[in-house]
């Protein structure tokens, strides 16, 4: 699945066209690499996203097209 679709899915952030901008500018990267919002996301990955100061990080748990929102935390698990 593409990394701005899962970030979307998962509910990390509200909306894809916010998602692929965020790509975009640098401000995620997996496995410690700068990706693109094509970037196929794999289980176990570890993704980072930059808000400002913050630092969100979180490995990827599991993958699914479509999640109800109240299963959306079952796809990743934050780390610190």
């Amino acid at each position: 699945m593409r990394l701005d679709k899962y970030l979307k899915v998962s509910r990390l952030i509200k909306r894809r066209s916010v998602a692929n901008e965020a790509c975009d500018t640098g401000r995620i990267s997996v496995n410690g690499k700068i990706a693109k919002a094509s970037y196929d996301v794999k289980i176990d990955d570890i993704i980072e996203i930059r808000f400002g100061e913050k630092l969100l990080r979180a490995q990827v748990v599991n993958i699914a097209e479509h999640v109800l929102k109240g299963d959306a935390d079952g796809l990743y698990k934050i780390i610190n």
